[in-house]
């Protein structure tokens, strides 16, 4: 740990935040929790810059914008491509140049912009590299950490020294942070092991942006059922990347090829977009599914409320893996926000979540038990609606502007 003391309670308003992090805003993690966050953070009278990697740099028209009071700056390539439906890799001569060059970029902004604290959105190397260079070595401002996923597992490696750099800064970024935020108790329990003070850590899960999910036009949902054909369909929907490593959206197909037999109504929403987005489709249409199975794409985030809001049902399939105890699933959040039931495998802090209420937890990485979970929802609409309610009840609790509260505790 460092010498430089955390920010004490009378310093904490107005204060100079900035996060560094490796990926867009409209990303999961910044669209789900680092943008809105940086909101009420505003809202509570602070200034915040965002440095950030975008999927597509050389795309951008403007790098440098004022978003609702939160100051954004893309500085850097991601280390993966984004075009369209899918994610491109780069090899390993590219990934290093673009490493290297976007590291160096974040660092140069670190160290121009005026800052009380620094926030790295992840553990992972470019941003890493830059806050002990920009932040640390240049500036000599404090750091704080947040942890947000486990980095050296749910991430897709061409070799293993990769994985082996990613894991080095994931495990010892934390001694050079005054603090740490977490999103789930398992990488809490994971940061203590490895020797950083419990009493320096806040459990911050993910949440919702109220803005975002308030005031849901039904016609637009009802819309949204006519131009799919679903107005007398039984909706599933799936909302999330497409990414075999990270979320076992196969293990979804096949759970849904034994509800389609029972519920010949059923449909299934695949809504996002990822490396594995032929690979899912192609499985689909060899279970038979291809009339049942609607691959939506990529799309724009004001929608996602309306897509969650139009099914009966939201599925967040896992297996018992260190990657789904490591994740607060945006997902499940998002579809308590409109009142959809969520189906999900008991793994790290999903019972703590739906709290028996809210949805149904079954055997992770189980097909069947997955199905009967669905079709347990689809058939009792009493049922249902008991859990709608109760998930709208929830959720208060899981709005930004009510989590920013615990945030803030790390800087006491």
């Amino acid at each position: 740990m460092g010498q430089i003391k955390a920010v004490n309670r009378r310093d904490l308003s107005g204060m100079r935040i900035v996060f560094l992090l490796t990926q867009d805003l409209e990303s999961p993690s910044g669209l789900g929790r680092y943008y809105p966050l940086a909101k009420e953070l505003v809202k509570l009278g602070h200034e915040v810059n965002i440095l950030a990697l975008h999927p597509a740099i050389d795309t951008l028209a403007q790098r440098r914008v004022k978003r609702e009071g939160v100051h954004v700056h893309y500085v850097g390539q991601m280390h993966v491509r984004k075009e369209g439906n899918f994610k491109i890799y780069f090899n390993t001569f590219q990934l290093l140049a673009v490493a290297m060059a976007s590291a160096i970029h974040m660092a140069w902004e670190s160290s121009l912009i005026e800052a009380d604290v620094f926030h790295l959105g992840k553990p992972q190397p470019i941003n890493g590299l830059a806050a002990l260079l920009g932040a640390k070595l240049l500036r000599g401002k404090p750091l704080y950490l947040d942890c947000d996923d486990y980095e050296a597992e749910s991430n897709r490696f061409q070799n293993k020294w990769q994985k082996k750099i990613v894991a080095c800064f994931e495990d010892n970024l934390p001694k050079f942070a005054e603090g740490l935020t977490v999103n789930t108790l398992f990488t809490k329990e994971r940061n203590i092991a490895l020797g950083f003070p419990e009493e320096r850590i806040v459990y911050v899960p993910n949440g919702v942006d109220r803005q975002r999910f308030n005031n849901i036009e039904i016609r637009e949902v009802e819309r949204l059922r006519l131009e799919w054909g679903a107005e007398d369909k039984k909706i599933v929907i799936y909302v999330g990347s497409l990414s075999l490593i990270n979320h076992p959206v196969d293990l979804l197909l096949r759970a849904f090829a034994i509800v389609s037999l029972e519920i010949p109504k059923a449909v299934l929403f695949v809504v996002g977009g990822g490396e594995d987005f032929e690979i899912l489709k192609h499985q689909a249409d060899a279970l038979g599914l291809s009339d049942r199975v609607i691959f939506i794409g990529r799309i724009k985030p004001e929608e996602v409320p309306y897509y969650f809001k139009m099914a009966d049902v939201s599925v967040d399939p896992v297996i018992d893996d260190f990657i789904a105890r490591a994740r607060s699933p945006l997902k499940i959040f998002e579809s308590l926000a409109v009142g959809t039931p969520v189906v999900t495998g008991d793994v790290g802090d999903r019972r703590a979540i739906l709290d028996g209420r809210a949805g149904i937890l079954v055997e992770p990485g189980k097909a069947d038990a997955l199905a009967e979970g669905i079709l347990t929802v689809l058939a009792d609409e009493n049922r249902a609606k008991a859990m709608s309610e109760s998930a709208l009840e929830l959720c208060e609790k899981y709005y930004w502007d009510v989590l920013v509260r615990d945030f803030v505790k790390v800087y006491y």
